[in-house]
């Protein structure tokens, strides 16, 4: 009889694009959104916590198709009792969803409804470094308004959002441009054909990467890039580039100068002026606010997702140095973005509804406080109780609880406790700052021994011990003093 085979182990290891997230990378980011929401709470919006399952036809842009069912996200097909139901999707963002949830639910919520959202979202892209198929966003909206006044608050939120975070002033800028602008660029530039339009659009969204000489290349015959490919170019004359340069390199000094330069780009155009008026009200509204241009500006080269907005848009860009993995310097980039898509909920109702919103990339705004030094140092462990009694595991634990009630992260030691010197190796693996000893003679005195963990680290990484021998970094206490002397010694260190 042939030996059956062992089933093969798993293999213990994350999924390709994900990662697990330990302790204090999770305190962290949980800080962090706890400090958001604070802002967004203070500015009137309201918590909402939708599903993160949607039905695809929800979702509308990834649509599965034939071929590649799961394109863009997680999907699967629900089986209703033999028969195909559903196609489902875990959510690829925050925004949709709400859409989703204000069309449903609609005759319930206040208009304007002013909502914000933090949690995962999930997208079935190739993974690559520094980008994970799961990941955090940090939303806030509101819909049913089509007043720029709503528009101009998210810019504050996101600014004031930026600063109470750990982003001081000067190392961030909002800006602000707005897509029916560049639509009154376009009708100035009479381009009819929709291909050549979007062969535009593409090119506007390399401004940032080759600048205005290389996007009057790309708008022309082409251009070389920096491998030596040769791109073609979209075949435009010099005369019907010019009102796309014109609008890409209108910022000027003030923001009154940069929508003056505005309408000479978009000529008569009358979306385009209805945008330019949109952005000079935008501005006022600001400026009444007491947000000057050392924190938000109208800037015509935001040009990131145009195509997906029908009016303002904005991003926030953090503008200190940091070095790439080469060594050279170069700004931290952007960490928000978002802008007015008064189209989205219209294919749950039928009917136009105005919304606007901003997005905060999680991940990237935790990695610029970490460069700033805002935080990253490693967060204090528990005190920890040692055992040096199995029997009197209840004297231990009666320690944890005082110290837990008086408000002391606290834990007892609950491996083998016949090696001490493996629970002392296990409090400073927990980065613990103190240790508390009670062996059989402490009991019988009515005293704990104290250590202080914090200073005898200090004392071991120091190369002289003269500087430390005036400071013991273990205490006697009575018994009654155990949560006094531990709480002044994480006080000294706080």
């Amino acid at each position: 009889m042939a030996k059956e085979k062992k089933a093969p182990k798993p293999k213990a290891q994350t999924p390709k694009g994900f990662r697990d997230y330990f302790g204090t990378e999770v305190t962290e980011r949980a800080e962090m959104l706890a400090q958001i929401a604070g802002v967004y709470h203070r500015y009137g919006f309201d918590a909402l916590e939708s599903s993160a399952v949607e039905t695809v036809e929800a979702l509308g842009k990834f649509l599965p198709d034939v071929d590649r069912p799961n394109e863009g996200v997680f999907a699967w097909q629900e089986d209703e009792d033999g028969d195909k139901g559903d196609w489902l999707a875990l959510r690829y963002d925050l925004t949709a969803p709400l859409a989703r949830v204000y069309a449903q639910h609609r005759n319930d919520l206040p208009l304007p409804y002013r909502r914000y959202a933090m949690g995962p979202v999930w997208r079935n892209e190739k993974p690559g470094p520094g980008r994970f198929r799961q990941f955090y966003q940090c939303d806030a909206d509101t819909v049913g308004s089509g007043s720029v006044a709503a528009d101009a608050e998210i810019c504050a939120m996101l600014a004031d959002t930026l600063e109470v975070v750990g982003i001081p002033r000067g190392d961030y800028i909002v800006r602000v441009n707005n897509r029916k602008v560049l639509n009154g660029v376009l009708e100035a530039m009479g381009l009819n054909d929709d291909a050549q339009r979007d062969a535009v659009l593409r090119t506007i969204d390399k401004f940032d990467k080759v600048g205005e000489a290389g996007v009057r290349e790309l708008l022309g015959k082409g251009r070389l890039d920096a491998s030596g490919a040769y791109i073609d170019g979209v075949g435009l004359s010099d005369a019907q580039a010019e009102p796309v340069i014109a609008f890409l390199t209108s910022k000027g000094e003030t923001a009154a100068q940069t929508i003056q330069n505005l309408k000479a780009a978009i000529g008569d155009s009358t979306i385009g002026a209805e945008g330019v008026a949109e952005l000079e009200q935008i501005a006022d509204l600001l400026a009444a606010g007491g947000y000057g241009p050392d924190r938000i500006v109208i800037d015509p080269s935001v040009v990131r997702g145009l195509g997906y907005y029908t009016g303002p848009v904005f991003e926030a860009e953090l503008t200190f140095e940091i070095l790439d993995e080469k060594g050279r310097k170069r700004q931290f980039g952007s960490v928000a973005g978002g802008g007015r898509y008064d189209d989205l909920v219209k294919r749950f109702t039928g009917q136009p509804v105005p919304a606007t919103g901003v997005s905060i990339g999680v991940d990237r705004l935790l990695a610029a406080l970490r460069e700033k030094g805002r935080i990253g140092s490693q967060s204090a462990g528990p005190v920890v109780v040692t055992v040096m009694d199995r029997d009197r595991m209840g004297d231990y634990q009666a320690m944890v609880a005082e110290l837990r009630s008086a408000g002391i992260r606290a834990e007892v030691y609950l491996g083998n406790p016949k090696n001490f010197g493996n629970q002392l190796k296990y409090a400073d693996k927990r980065n613990s700052p103190v240790a508390v000893i009670e062996g059989g003679d402490e009991k019988a005195n009515g005293v704990v021994q104290i250590k202080d963990l914090i200073l005898g680290a200090k004392i071991a990484e120091s190369a002289s011990l003269e500087e430390w021998q005036d400071r013991p970094n273990q205490f006697e206490v009575p018994r009654d003093q155990l949560v006094s002397k531990v709480r002044e010694i994480l006080e000294s260190y706080s």
